[in-house]
């Protein structure tokens, strides 16, 4: 009877220690992983732009308008490229599109693009910026923050006429022939935007009330205005051209040129050709310190 007794505890006991063992173990949380890799953060300042999933703000070069990256020698030390291999939408924080990043290949390695725009840290002296922080913002006036709502931005670049002529531009908008970058405006993408030198302070004199000749020179529309922190944002507002909202600065009307693609790849983004049609100055890029649009 002793014997059987202490079977009994025998067994009792190793079916309490199998469950105590059993509960520990499954009481264990699991380890919680954000799979957020690029996510978007709001500034007081600058409004919401891309960080990397620690919250380190991400930025573009006005250099890289052809969607390369150009960013070359001592550079690459102090704007380190950011890149996530096999990006999924389910790594993107609310607000931002799988289909707005791409990837491209650099001697430093691959490197992440948003919007055709490739996508740097900032790293003065070597030194990552701290997470949160935004000063890399207007760097040398070419850097800025990536912002996933841009209508305007700023490319810097050699300009090139469609008579495959160099163009510079003078401090009062006036073009020579020559060697030598400019920094205009873009829309979001990379495409540049032109004035026309007939046009009035706020007055549209090219575009037909039938958009007959909107295809050679498209007004761009949009009436929202996200800039980068360099420019006076109080210079831009819209007008309505037969129904159509058209982005104006200094009360010039906004406008891109149809022609402005790249034979081999299509894409309009860093082509600034229109500035020689017919003539140099009667199509010019947009300028910071253009001068404002004539009342005429």
């Amino acid at each position: 009877m002793k014997t059987q007794i202490n079977l009994v505890l025998f067994v009792l006991m190793i079916l309490s220690g199998f469950g105590l063992t059993n509960c520990s173990k499954t009481s264990d949380p699991a380890p919680v992983v954000d799979p957020v890799l690029v996510k978007l953060a709001t500034s007081a300042t600058l409004g919401s732009y891309l960080t990397d999933k620690d919250g380190n703000a991400l930025y573009y070069f006005s250099n890289d308008a052809d969607g390369a990256n150009n960013c070359t020698g001592s550079c690459i030390t102090a704007w380190p490229i950011f890149n996530i291999t096999g990006l999924t939408a389910e790594q993107l924080g609310t607000g931002l599109t799988l289909g707005d990043f791409n990837a491209i290949s650099t001697p430093n390695g691959n490197q992440l693009t948003y919007k055709g725009w490739p996508l740097y840290y900032y790293a003065p002296a070597g030194v990552r910026e701290m997470t949160g922080q935004t000063t890399g913002e207007a760097v040398g006036g070419v850097w800025f923050v990536a912002k996933p709502d841009y209508t305007i931005m700023l490319a810097k670049a050699q300009l090139v006429g469609k008579d495959g002529k160099n163009y510079i531009v003078s401090a009062t908008n006036v073009y020579t022939e020559g060697v030598g970058k400019t920094t205009y405006f873009t829309d979001q993408t990379g495409r540049t935007l032109y004035e026309f030198a007939k046009d009035s302070a706020n007055i549209n004199k090219y575009t037909k009330a039938d958009f007959s000749n909107n295809a050679t020179w498209p007004i761009y529309e949009t009436d929202k205005i996200v800039v980068p922190s360099i420019l006076d944002k109080t210079l831009f507002s819209s007008i309505t051209v037969f129904g159509k909202k058209q982005l104006v600065y200094k009360g010039w009307p906004m406008y891109y040129y149809g022609p402005d693609v790249d034979a081999t790849t299509g894409k309009y983004r860093g082509k600034n050709m229109g500035v020689s049609v017919p003539v140099p100055g009667v199509w010019p890029a947009f300028l910071k310190d253009i001068p404002a649009a004539p009342h005429k």
